[in-house]
């Protein structure tokens, strides 16, 4: 007998346990228990002798037939190659299967015998055929001649002969994620093998928790789901396997969290002759009640002994910033530095002009008008100069810089904090635990900074409980006074033409009137690769998302080049995309702050902020070609200043069409929740939780965000209240194990 520690090639033997690790990183019988079919196989087609064929190019299809004919031929091409032809006996119209260097199946696919041949459909001169198929040769008894696939299944069912068309001939078939070097019936052969010598599971859920949701044992979900005849059982250990998924991401967030709460962070507690209360004095503008309610919350958790995580999430122009800021001198006031990560060098070029000019006087420490208490902000990134970085170096190792942003430079070893005492991590979806956590690593021996992450994507409550459950949240609503609204329309360019003419026309009327404005294109030129937006999604269940045509996009090149010549030859354009240097990013941006350049063609290296008060209109072209929290962020971009805020969503596809809808959509409303479970709703688990984490990606079978609020929430108190009384539940340990303990998702164990 087996159990689920158990090595696998102490149980398949070696060669089956070597090609399931190297092909599925599949080590112990667990793991292959847990390796999930993706779906059943309905769509098999299985025929047998005089079944009527009505078959589809691509269909997958098994034959059970006679050889009527094997033919031996060579290619034409030099040098030529052999290949053998077989033709069934029993079908009208014929079918043949083709196998090249069949130099041992001449001997085994002779006339008369009676074969299986599995295979995709394929068509030449209307005759159907199956190039290099699954094969085996039907004998009752004696030894099963064929290709590795049809015969593992037979010796994983004891079939043999006419007998195996009985076991593929059942709809309820698993079909496993697999390749071409390991296919599902062979994955399928040693799921069947390890199951018939594998112990009873035991139990990983409170028995109370079963009961109280009507659920199958562990061992009963765990067989049923491979084995399971009755479409009920399978749909019963589905369902208790989505509990198993939901408590298992949950007791990993659980446990780091409250490993973090033990540890010692800076306490810094709030001051009334300090930088954070000067700042809050010379303020040209009062906080929101929303914004002081934040504050208060994270100025409390500043001034414990422990750290802080907290994410604050809010609409784009909410006043983030100017809230992180005042938290941030808060930590100054107590001696420590704060670190301020962002994605990009635009945005932290951004953070470091908006800083610095929020701050006067108290950012400019050892400058001529500086104030006597004043600090000192800096600007770390991957394209300084080596001088350059080394002085900013410098300003961090000798404690002069208080705020230091950066962008991914700031993880180097050669970067060296005096007392570093807070992270804030802006667009935290852009980095994983394990960055935030590398930068963290920087403070003084014995202290965790408070971390403080900032998102302008809002986040539904499903989302926040599985992916960001070790944080606190806060969430700012309200717009601060003076935001405009944002007007967003569709305009479907090849049904209405006039229309994109005309947002030329109205952003040649706005830069008449003294106004900016963006244009957008989703690629850089022909040799960009298309945004991760635009590539097909592969849902956690294993379907694709099927991807509406539609001509190619313009590139941000070409778009610049047309816009130059044509509708706006007489306006300041300026060019702007991934490709340019630091150096050549900031001209631009300086240049369009500045009011030197009228209109910036760019990529999305503008979506998060980028600001310019005075850019009151934007053009998405493509825009089916962007995801909804992508649009969402870049229309945020306009209506900063005293004028109100057009975006224009060009697409060339029907309005009719998916794509069409889901613009219409983002148009409809302003509300960022709302659109982010419209998002939710449309994309795959896989790529919400993505690498929005854990820097590698996260597959759940079972588990839907949108669709599993209630197994979520009762998921999550089931793990506080386990944790309560045994934090070293084994239970919970076991379900959490795929998403902490192995090499492919550890994740929530860094600290």
């Amino acid at each position: 007998m087996a159990t689920l520690s158990d090595r696998l090639d102490f149980v398949l033997g070696k060669k089956a346990a070597d090609r399931l690790e190297q092909h599925f990183g599949i080590r112990t019988v667990g793991e292959l228990v847990r390796y999930f079919p993706r779906k059943y196989s309905d769509a098999m087609t299985v025929r047998g002798e005089g079944e009527d064929l009505d078959l589809e190019e691509g269909e997958h299809v098994t034959f059970v037939d006679t050889i009527a004919k094997a033919e031996s031929k060579w290619t034409k091409r030099t040098p030529a190659r052999e290949f053998l032809v077989v033709t069934l006996e029993h079908r009208r119209p014929a079918v043949t299967a083709t196998f090249f260097n069949p130099k041992y199946l001449k001997k085994t696919l002779v006339e008369g015998a009676r074969v299986m041949l599995s295979g995709e459909v394929g068509y030449f001169r209307d005759t159907m055929q199956l190039t290099h198929p699954a094969f085996m040769v039907l004998r009752d008894g004696g030894k099963n001649v064929g290709t590795k696939s049809l015969t593992s299944l037979a010796e994983a069912t004891g079939a043999s002969g006419e007998d195996l068309l009985a076991e593929l001939d059942k709809d309820f078939f698993p079909i496993y994620p697999a390749n071409s070097k390991m296919q599902t019936w062979e994955i399928y052969a040693c799921i069947r093998q390890v199951l018939a010598v594998l112990d009873p599971v035991a139990e990983t859920l409170p028995k109370a928790y079963v009961r109280q949701h009507g659920l199958m044992s562990e061992d009963e979900a765990l067989r049923a789901i491979h084995l399971a005849e009755n479409a009920a059982d399978r749909a019963r250990a589905a369902e208790r396997l989505t509990h198993d998924e939901a408590v298992g991401l949950q007791w990993g967030l659980v446990v780091r969290r409250h490993s973090e709460l033990g540890e010692s962070g800076p306490p810094a507690p709030s001051r009334s002759d300090g930088l954070a209360a000067a700042m809050a004095a010379q303020l040209p503008f009062e906080l929101t009640a929303g914004q002081q309610k934040v504050l208060d919350v994270i100025s409390g958790e500043l001034a414990a002994p422990r750290p802080m995580n907290r994410m604050l999430q809010g609409e784009v122009g909410s006043g983030k910033t100017v809230v992180s800021l005042l938290a941030m001198l808060q930590v100054i006031d107590a001696g420590y530095q704060c670190a301020v990560l962002t994605p990009t060098e635009v945005l932290a070029a951004q953070h470091y002009l908006s800083i610095r000019a929020m701050l006067g006087p108290l950012g400019m420490a050892g400058q001529l008008g500086g104030a006597d208490q004043a600090t000192r902000v800096a600007l770390l990134t991957g394209s300084m100069s080596a001088q350059q970085k080394r002085e900013v170096r410098d300003e961090v190792a000798t404690g002069a810089a208080g705020i230091v942003i950066g962008t991914h430079a700031l993880l180097q070893d050669a970067v060296e904090f005096h007392r570093l005492g807070m992270v804030v991590v802006d667009e935290q979806h852009r980095f994983g635990v394990e960055q935030r956590d590398r930068l963290r690593a920087k403070a003084p021996a014995g202290l965790t900074p408070h971390l403080l992450v900032m998102t302008a994507t809002p986040i539904p409550r499903t989302v926040a409980l599985t992916v960001y459950g070790d944080l606190e949240t806060s969430t700012l609503r309200e717009l601060p006074r003076g935001r405009q609204e944002i007007t967003t329309n569709t305009i479907f360019a090849r049904q209405k033409p006039a229309w994109l003419e005309r947002a030329w026309a109205r952003i040649a009327e706005e830069v008449r009137a003294g106004r900016q404005a963006y244009v957008v294109a989703s690629r850089i030129d022909e040799d960009d690769r298309p945004p991760a937006a635009e590539k097909p999604n592969k849902s956690t269940r294993g379907d694709a998302q099927e991807k509406e045509p539609g001509p190619p996009p313009v590139t941000v090149v070409d778009l610049f080049a047309r816009l130059q010549r044509g509708p706006l030859s007489g306006v300041r354009l300026g060019l702007m995309h991934g490709r340019l240097s630091g150096d050549e990013k900031d001209a631009v941006m300086s240049a369009f702050r500045a009011g030197d350049i009228d209109v910036l063609v760019c990529t999305t290296v503008i979506e998060v902020g980028v600001d310019v008060p005075n850019a009151t209109v934007m053009v998405v072209m493509d825009a089916d070609r962007f995801g909804i929290s992508q649009l969402h962020q870049l229309r945020g971009r306009i209506g900063r200043g005293e004028h109100a805020g057009l975006c224009l969503l060009a697409t060339n596809l029907p309005a009719e069409s998916k794509a069409g809808q889901r613009l219409k959509a983002v148009a409809a409303t302003q509300d960022g929740f709302e659109l982010t479970k419209l998002d939710l709703r449309e994309r795959s688990e896989g790529d919400v939780l993505g690498l929005t984490q854990h820097g590698r990606p996260v597959t759940l079978r079972f588990l839907s965000l949108f669709e599993h609020e209630d197994i979520i929430v009762a998921a999550r108190q089931l793990c506080e209240a386990v944790y309560e009384s045994d934090p070293a539940d084994p239970g919970m340990a076991v379900l959490s194990a795929p998403f902490t303990d192995t090499d492919r998702v550890e994740y929530l164990d860094k600290s």
